[in-house]
């Protein structure tokens, strides 16, 4: 059974609406701690959904039953910034299965609402009213936190993969339901038995005895300097204050810039674009690989055998297709994450340096190898793309293709990793993290938020991505795609103003709204959309958005453009991101 749920607080009221789709109820709830009490202990074995509530909902919902005033632990919560959970040990004595359908890169609620083309307007009822919400106020609060509930149990949906991802390694694992509210990195911990300890060594880095380098030979000497072992530190400027400096080298590899650092590897020629014959060389499963391969697994871990059974596991898996396969492959995928947080039972700094490291120096291994037979176009923490150089008849092809192969099965052998070949005929390259590749069966990979293929969740400038990916992939010019567009919600942009500014103004007026929905606009009224940090500064206007623009924060769905919307801007938007790849 799941419990979709949403708390309001406010000084004199604090309210509920809990949503019960297999059921078919919903259940509001107004200050009456028996009736919510007595709802909570009927369903005690039950999940209860929510956005950020594994932060903030949660410890409402205990503070009430445990008898505290719900609007001290909010502000506890919220204005004192502190851990929900520090607030009483009465909290852990009261079961409730919770999961959090928020990620860390939201942009809250709201935004999410508006990629989703729904209504984003907020309640008029503030939350730090000083006395108690009259009838009408308190309707409005319902309606409004039905909303948000209701919203919640959409991207819940849009995200069930995820739960579904925890589930399963729920069963598959055999850990008891309780852990719903672990994340796939938390859970991955505890299925390899890790415990949590201190290192003193993180620097303590060693190098992969097959390693063969020469020309590049000074790049595993910048690793082995004792000056380079740091990330970033802070240094003064010229006006007094100190400016970030990362600790990194930059090299070229093969004619690419690169950029070698403590968190990988990553080179690409600049807003490249061209055709011929190119391989995309990937490494298989290259961090699992080289904790496995070279013994570089967490030494928090009870067996590092436990690791290679898994990984095993999830290769067989994968060739039967077996149902529990994603929960075998996200404990292979998620463990070196694991080894990086200082929160997790994982965390290993120098095994997890030891893995990039030797993955950096081993690709660059491979390059060196390669470096006489092609072009390099880019180089990605666990791959390459190559072009061919010359003529590309199939007979040229066979024989790149045939040598290229030899200098990678010697590196194979000698490294013990794998590598799988992609073929393609077309590359637009803005960067090395955003690419379009067509296939030489005319099927894209596409990398990146400009050209991604965008969800429910993330639907934003949606006209300008299908602009680029239309050009890119089609040879449709960026006019035809926009121009003949007559959806309002492609052109949409949302942005919010976040807790480091004050407030957001437009056409001059106070925005009381944190979340706009925003259109380029042809009316000369219209004025940019910006954001002010305090009273008298300087009103900045949001970035990737026009200089007139007009806000619409209800429904959008199935509504068409307008007259007033100029899509000038998107075209000219969409061709400036064109050149970015190299158009």
């Amino acid at each position: 059974m799941l419990n979709f749920y949403d708390f309001e607080v406010f000084k004199e009221d604090w309210l509920v609406v809990i949503i019960n789709p297999i059921e078919k109820t919903e259940t509001v709830i107004v200050n009456d701690v028996e009736r919510l009490a007595d709802y909570h202990a009927g369903r005690e074995d039950q999940i209860y959904i929510g956005y950020n509530n594994k932060h903030y909902d949660q410890y409402i919902f205990k503070a009430i039953l445990c008898g505290f005033n719900p609007k001290e632990v909010n502000d506890y919560i919220i204005k004192d910034k502190k851990p929900g959970w520090s607030y009483s040990s009465l909290f852990r004595q009261i079961k409730m299965l919770n999961y959090d359908v928020m990620l860390q890169a939201d942009g809250g609620l709201k935004s999410l609402e508006g990629f989703m083309g729904n209504n984003i307007k907020e309640t008029s009822i503030p939350f730090d009213i000083d006395r108690k919400l009259t009838v009408d106020e308190i309707n409005e609060t319902i309606k409004y936190c039905r909303h948000d509930v209701e919203q919640t149990m959409e991207t819940w949906l849009r995200r069930k993969a995820s739960f579904d991802a925890i589930m399963g390694l729920i069963e598959a694992f055999k850990l008891p339901i309780t852990d719903i509210g672990r994340t796939e990195t938390q859970l991955s911990a505890k299925i390899l038995g890790a415990t949590q300890r201190e290192y003193n060594d993180e620097f303590d880095i060693s190098f992969p005895e097959c390693l063969k380098l020469n020309k590049y030979k000074y790049v595993l000497e910048w690793f082995q300097n004792p000056e380079n072992r740091w990330y970033s530190k802070e240094i003064p400027t010229r006006n007094g204050k100190t400016k970030t400096v990362v600790n990194k080298l930059k090299i070229d590899v093969a004619g690419v810039p690169h950029v070698i650092a403590w968190g990988g590897i990553h080179g690409a020629i600049p807003k490249y674009s061209g055709s011929g014959y190119y391989l995309m060389i990937d490494v298989t499963s290259l961090y699992p690989s080289l904790m496995i391969g070279f013994n570089l697994l967490s030494r928090s871990c009870a067996d590092p055998k436990k690791y290679t059974e898994i990984y095993n596991t999830n290769i067989e898996m994968k060739k039967t297709k077996n149902p529990l396969r994603p929960a075998y492959k996200l404990v292979c995928n998620k463990t070196y994450g694991g080894m990086k947080d200082k929160n997790n039972a994982l965390y290993d700094p120098r095994q997890a340096n030891n893995v990039c490291v030797y993955g950096q120096l081993l690709l660059l291994d491979l390059i060196e190898k390669l470096e006489p037979h092609c072009q390099l176009i880019q180089s990605n923490t666990d791959g390459l793309l190559i072009k061919m150089p010359g003529a590309d008849t199939e007979t040229n092809r066979d024989i790149f293709f045939n040598k290229i192969d030899d200098v990678v099965t010697e590196w194979e052998n000698r490294t013990g990793l794998k590598m799988e070949f992609d073929e393609y005929t077309k590359i637009y390259q803005k960067d090395v993290n955003n690419y379009i590749a067509i296939g030489i069966d005319g099927k894209p990979k596409r990398k990146g938020g400009y050209v991604k293929k965008l969800g429910d969740l993330d639907y934003d400038l949606p006209i300008i991505n299908d602009a680029l990916n239309n050009y890119m992939i089609n040879g449709v010019s960026v006019e035809s795609t926009i121009n003949n567009c007559n959806e309002l919600i492609k052109f949409q942009k949302i942005v919010k103003v976040s807790s480091k500014y004050l407030c957001g103004y437009h056409n001059g007026k106070k925005l009381n709204e944190k979340c706009h929905r925003v259109f380029a606009s042809l009316n000369n009224s219209d004025g940019y959309i910006g954001k002010q940090k305090s009273r008298g500064a300087t009103i900045e206007k949001f970035a990737n958005t026009p200089e007139k623009c007009f806000i619409e924060n209800g429904n959008i769905n199935g509504v068409e453009v307008p007259e007033k919307l100029d899509k000038q801007w998107y075209i000219n938007l969409a061709k400036e991101r064109l050149e970015q790849f190299g158009v």
